[in-house]
């Protein structure tokens, strides 16, 4: 019988290449580039691990855009309660995208430019240099769009901030040491 709490582990797939070396560098959403540096969408790579077969991409090439599950290796522990960018009240971890969490997963939907043997160029990443790939699934808008679906509290800071108002940085961000492709 299976325990009613269980552990897991996990073993990456690969490994993000992008310009951002610190969290304050890269944008808190992927599509919510205001701040950054060239205040543009960038570039990123994503490395499979070579050991996979190249066949584990075939057909991912007509998906415009991919999901990424990551882990936020860099997350120093989690609270119940943090404070998100946007709004001025602390919240319940579960209800915000803090990297913070009881399990530091995330998820990212990423535009796919190019898929190049076990390398996957992608656009619009809000993730670090050396982040771990767990999966990378299809997006399919048919299922994982919801456009009308409620948002909680952004629904109210959205309404008194306007809609999609990004947190602005208290400097411009820069990206740092960029190996990647123009």
């Amino acid at each position: 019988m299976t325990e009613l709490f269980s552990s897991f582990s996990f073993k990456s797939i690969g490994i993000v290449r992008s310009p951002y070396a610190r969290r304050m560098d890269a944008p808190h959403q992927s599509n919510v580039t205001e701040g950054t540096e060239t205040g543009d969408s960038v570039e990123a790579l994503i490395e499979l691990d070579p050991s996979l077969p190249e066949e584990i991409l075939r057909d991912l090439s007509g998906f415009e855009r991919i999901w990424l599950v990551f882990v936020f290796d860099r997350s120093e522990g989690w609270k119940a309660l943090v404070k998100p960018p946007r709004g001025h009240s602390k919240r319940g971890v579960l209800a915000t995208r803090s990297p913070h969490r009881p399990n530091a997963i995330g998820l990212s939907a990423v535009e796919l430019v190019a898929v190049e043997g076990h390398t996957l160029r992608v656009r619009g990443v809000d993730l670090l240099d050396g982040t771990p790939v767990l999966d990378i699934k299809p997006y399919v808008p048919y299922a994982d769009a919801f456009p009308r679906a409620k948002a909680g509290w952004i629904d109210a800071v959205d309404a008194m901030e306007g809609h999609l108002s990004a947190p602005g940085p208290k400097r411009p961000r820069k990206a740092s040491g960029s190996r990647m492709m123009s």
